[in-house]
């Protein structure tokens, strides 16, 4: 039996057609379409692209708006999931981080703690192993959007600024993906700063007498009502200097490693590690230059409520200076322990955010 491939090009459509005649000659097969016991089987390029999926027609490509959304979807949902699971060591985290500064503590109405493990025992002892996730909530309401729309902004922003090849261009490439990051992160801050701010407030609540705040509604009503919108940003600019930061180098250097991953698009097993990877590196390499503006601006948030004239500090700066001359360098890392652990949570984010992307081919 012959198998023969004729190609010719239809000259009213414009079209390229194959012949692709089984049995019969070539001859026979293209005049008549059928040969001696043969026949032929006609099919355009478009059509014989599409067999390559299954008959499936080809997706519609999505509009930017409808893109920016899904990146929202997917964002959120995974930093939702990456918060609820994490919320126990972020409590912690968040107790270490602001004792010093916490009323309570300074007044001597409770002891310090003395150290993670210490921490642990006695929240579970005082609150209950539910005070754990005491503002996950609120917590949720604020990271599902603001994650969401920080990768969501670092993907739109991205689409608007210079390409440089990531193997040749490195130096120029990097650049643009931390200003990328970096303004993203600036932006989604901005948005979801007053449920930031009734995070840490619920978080850093200590002892087992009655709390100051009742939930997220009664957080923002009474900070409000005492020191108007404005009290719900307090630490507002030394967060966006931190979020610049963080994210510049979280999800910039997160999208530098990936353009230059050979296995980025590997949807099995070694796509995940390696993005797994590429997340953790990221968030690794900024921590240590992000998070004294994240023990600033905990601190700041902690007097909101506080007249001016009582507050510790004046604002960022004197923030800074007094915790150093207090405290020394560790005193703008503590909860520095619980933090590198919680941090892998942000990375599962990125890889979740990413897998989904790649997966279902968006």
């Amino acid at each position: 039996m012959n198998y023969n491939n004729v190609q010719s090009s239809a000259s009213s459509s414009g079209l390229n057609k194959h012949f692709v005649l089984y049995g019969g000659g070539v001859g026979a097969g293209v005049g008549s379409g059928v040969g001696s016991g043969g026949f032929a089987v006609t099919r355009t390029d478009a059509e014989s692209s599409a067999s390559q999926f299954a008959g499936q027609p080809e997706k519609a490509k999505k509009s930017k708006a409808e893109q920016f959304l899904s990146d929202l979807a997917i964002g959120g949902i995974s930093g939702a999931v990456a918060k609820t699971l994490m919320a126990p060591i972020e409590r912690v985290k968040i107790l270490m981080q602001t004792q010093d500064s916490n009323p309570k503590i300074i007044s001597g109405e409770e002891k310090r703690y003395t150290g993670l493990g210490d921490c642990f025992k006695r929240v579970s002892a005082e609150q209950g192993m539910a005070a754990f996730w005491r503002g996950n909530l609120v917590n949720c309401l604020r990271y599902a959007p603001q994650q969401g729309s920080a990768l969501a902004f670092n993907d739109t922003i991205k689409a608007f600024t210079p390409k440089y090849d990531p193997h040749k261009e490195v130096v120029m490439s990097t650049m643009v993906s931390l200003a990328s990051g970096g303004l993203a992160g600036a932006a989604a801050n901005t948005i979801c700063y007053p449920f930031d701010f009734a995070r840490t407030r619920l978080a850093s609540d200590v002892g087992s007498g009655k709390k100051m705040f009742n939930g997220i509604g009664d957080c923002i009503l009474k900070t409000v009502k005492t020191q108007g919108i404005t009290g719900l940003y307090r630490g507002w600019a030394i967060t966006c200097g931190g979020a610049f930061v963080y994210r510049g180098g979280q999800l910039g250097l997160f999208s530098q490693i990936m353009a230059m991953n050979p296995y980025k698009n590997d949807k099995g097993p070694v796509g995940l590690v390696m993005t797994f990877l590429a997340a953790t590196a990221g968030r690794t390499a900024v921590m240590p230059f992000n998070y004294p503006f994240d023990t600033i601006r905990r601190r700041l948030m902690l007097e909101s409520e506080k007249p001016p004239e009582t507050r510790l500090y004046s604002g960022a700066f004197d923030c800074f200076f007094k915790v150093m001359k207090s405290e020394g360098l560790a005193g703008m890392y503590k909860g520095m322990v619980p933090e590198l652990f919680r941090g892998v949570g942000g990375s599962l984010v990125l890889v979740a955010y990413d897998r989904i992307k790649t997966l279902l081919g968006i």
